[in-house]
């Protein structure tokens, strides 16, 4: 699965500088270096190097600094890294390619090529965005079949730990929560509920999503 290459990798760009996430705006890996402006690098993930892997990284081009793909690396040596043409496209295309042992040592094989024209700020924005709202980095990259742990969910989740810890105000889950009146009127997942004005509890599937991430609403009061 791609998840196993995601931790080899963002070692590698770690050591790079970037502070790196999974699963942001649907980029496998999104890695941010702080600066003016911050360095925003991309790192789509795949078993192996293919043409859907390449189509991947030419749309994120439109909003990285730096475009990388990553797979594993063909053990009898005729995967695509050892195909000539397939190194020079993505050298053209400006685009690097990381090859992943099987014991998760990760080399380049070609190098990326920064900065790339960025063409879409708006979308760039949301990501970053994003990446700074999300606490820690709880998805692991490559991830398909599980909900995204999104900057908004732990949010949600915060919220349900505060009315679960007898919080049951706006104005008190937001001293921990900013925004909370406002999250807990859209209640997107249906996970509370109004008990009378300005008062809210928490619906069975609120409870539910609390039991299925304990360990999100970790800095909710005690």
């Amino acid at each position: 699965m791609e998840t196993s290459l995601s931790q080899p990798v963002k070692t590698f760009l770690e050591t790079l500088g970037f502070e790196v996430k999974g699963e942001i705006g649907g980029c496998d890996l999104l890695g941010v270096k702080p600066g003016e402006p911050d360095l925003v690098v991309v790192c789509e993930l795949k078993l192996r190097f293919n043409l859907e892997l390449l189509l991947q990284a030419v749309d994120r081009a439109a909003i990285a600094d730096e475009v990388w793909i990553a797979a594993r690396i063909s053990a009898k040596g005729r995967g695509r890294e050892a195909d000539r043409r397939y190194r020079d496209l993505c050298r053209r295309l400006g685009i690097g390619m990381l090859g992943v042992s099987d014991t998760g040592l990760v080399s380049i094989v070609v190098s990326a090529v920064s900065p790339m024209p960025r063409t879409n700020a708006k979308r760039r924005s949301r990501l970053v965005t994003e990446f700074r709202r999300r606490q820690g980095d709880p998805v692991t990259g490559g991830s398909t079949r599980a909900p995204v742990m999104t900057a908004y969910r732990q949010q949600a989740l915060l919220c349900a730990a505060e009315i679960e810890a007898g919080r049951c105000r706006p104005k008190e889950i937001a001293a921990r929560v900013p925004g909370a009146g406002r999250l807990l009127q859209d209640n997107v997942y249906g996970w509370f509920q109004r008990i009378e004005r300005g008062v809210y509890g928490l619906t069975d599937a609120g409870r539910a999503a609390l039991s299925k991430w304990p360990q999100v609403p970790l800095t909710a009061s005690d």
